[in-house]
């Protein structure tokens, strides 16, 4: 697989499960894979890079199937919402090594610290649906277009961001919003995803495997997030937003002057 040792394929499986299992409820599974496909023998940063989208759209691709097979998910009011994602996804994976993305690294982390203060603030935020802000393709043009573009371009913590986004703007529980955000997700990673193929730089050995566990960790996520609801997704979000604003925080602001 790639030259990767058995035992470490059989690590970055469990690895997978378990950010399938986080990612589903309240994002940042990448927290989890991207350092470990990084720190893999032979793979290049492009390699670990490609994989880790081919295993993270197996997982985020599988929740949305099954929160739709369950019957929450109704995908023609999203289509525009889908599209616009996926514009922004392409152009943002294209422009990749075309922008410098530390400004907008350095930014993060206060983003994510916000939605987790957001959500201690306010603690029943999301817990009844109310009156849209915006319609479809205002909300599709005006928020899943530019956190589609940085779903592309740098991607942690869009899956709080679609979140927070369908509460505000589109009257969602947080139930409802956390599933149909996995659909945004999906849309996204399908989308670099395609230009991770075109660029030729994906194992697909080590992805597939890694891929399943994502739809195991999925699979059980997706069930807890229908039966316990904002219960288990508030906490989540908070501690992950939290998670990944420190470990941002750290990558860019003081490794680099270590």
């Amino acid at each position: 697989m790639g030259g990767v040792p058995l035992h470490i394929v059989l690590l970055l499986f469990g690895v997978a499960l378990t950010a399938g299992f986080v990612d589903t409820i309240a994002g940042g599974g990448g927290m989890l894979t991207i350092p470990a496909l990084l720190l893999t023998p032979s793979l290049s940063p492009e390699m670990a890079l490609a994989t880790n989208k081919l295993q993270s759209s197996c997982g985020s691709t599988s929740a949305a199937f099954c929160f739709w097979r369950k019957g929450y998910i109704h995908f023609k009011p999203m289509l525009g919402g889908m599209f616009t994602t996926a514009v922004g996804a392409a152009v943002g994976v294209i422009l990749i090594h075309i922008i410098d993305s530390g400004i907008l690294a350095k930014v993060l982390p206060l983003l994510l610290i916000t939605v987790a203060g957001i959500f201690i603030a306010m603690p029943t935020l999301g817990d009844v649906d109310h009156a849209a802000k915006l319609g479809f393709w205002g909300f599709a043009l005006g928020l899943t277009l530019p956190i589609g573009f940085y779903d592309g371009f740098l991607g942690p913590g869009s899956g709080s961001f679609y979140i927070l986004a369908l509460i505000a703007f589109r009257g969602e529980t947080l139930r409802q919003a956390t599933m149909e955000a996995k659909v945004f997700n999906a849309m996204s990673n399908l989308t670099a995803l395609t230009v991770f193929i075109i660029a030729g730089h994906i194992v697909w050995s080590l992805g597939v495997v890694m891929g399943v566990g994502q739809m195991l960790g999925a699979k059980l996520a997706s069930g807890l997030v229908i039966s316990r609801g904002s219960r288990l997704i508030r906490p989540m979000v908070i501690i992950m937003s939290v998670l990944m604003s420190l470990y941002l925080a750290y990558r860019n602001w003081f490794l680099p002057y270590f």
